[in-house]
């Protein structure tokens, strides 16, 4: 269970990363170049507060989505994430109303939150950047939540807490179990990001705190 060492009011999320609202996300792809390759999927994980101050993941929210006239598909790509773009069971929207259903949430969690924008948090953020800008620019979408070029990795985040750069080895790292099986999926891999940032930040809360305790701690 998560307490709080001092009785200090605990910040507003809004707060503690200047005005932004880490989302997690995670797209699957048809190759790695976000303006010729399709975008096949994508899960948004709004990072939410508690009265404590305490960061959790909030809900997930995701699609799957139908490649843009002309994209190409790698054959390599799909043998890794097991995407059959052809199933109609996928159930997949086009790009403009795959965005529409993921920036809702995203910007209902904005205001919830009282946050100005959303900062992206992916693992690796920048190819899940890339491929997000890029289908904003091909639909014309003009209500995009998101910083365009700013974002939070997890990368970096795995490496300073735990040695640790590979997803589901930093997951481990932190104390829980990554499912190899689900990788590569993105409500997964959001899931674990969005959970592996709260772990990370709240890890360096606790430090902190105690660090400000610990004059009182030693004297009391």
């Amino acid at each position: 269970m998560q307490t709080s060492i001092t009785n200090s009011r605990a910040p507003r999320i809004a707060e503690r990363f200047r005005g932004f609202l880490p989302v997690a996300v995670d797209v699957e792809t048809g190759g790695f170049d976000a303006e010729r390759d399709a975008l096949l999927e994508i899960a948004v994980v709004p990072i939410g507060m508690d009265e404590a101050g305490w960061l959790h993941p909030g809900p997930t929210v995701s699609t799957h989505v139908e490649p843009f006239p002309g994209a190409r598909i790698d054959p390599r790509s799909l043998e890794i994430t097991g995407i059959d773009p052809d199933n109609p069971l996928r159930g997949a929207l086009p790009e403009k109303q795959a965005l529409d259903h993921v920036f809702a949430p995203v910007r209902k969690a904005l205001r919830e939150a009282g946050c100005q924008r959303a900062i992206l948090l992916g693992h690796n953020a920048a190819f899940d950047l890339a491929f997000l800008n890029a289908a904003v620019r091909r639909t014309g979408h003009k209500r995009n939540p998101f910083h365009p070029f700013s974002a939070l990795d997890t990368v970096t985040l795995g490496a300073l807490a735990y040695g640790q750069t590979v997803l589901g080895r930093a997951v481990n790292a932190s104390g829980a179990v990554f499912d190899a099986s689900q990788a590569h999926s993105a409500v997964y891999d959001a899931e674990r990001t969005a959970e592996l940032f709260c772990t990370v930040v709240n890890r360096w809360r606790r430090l902190e705190r105690l660090e400000q305790d610990l004059p009182d701690i030693l004297s009391g």
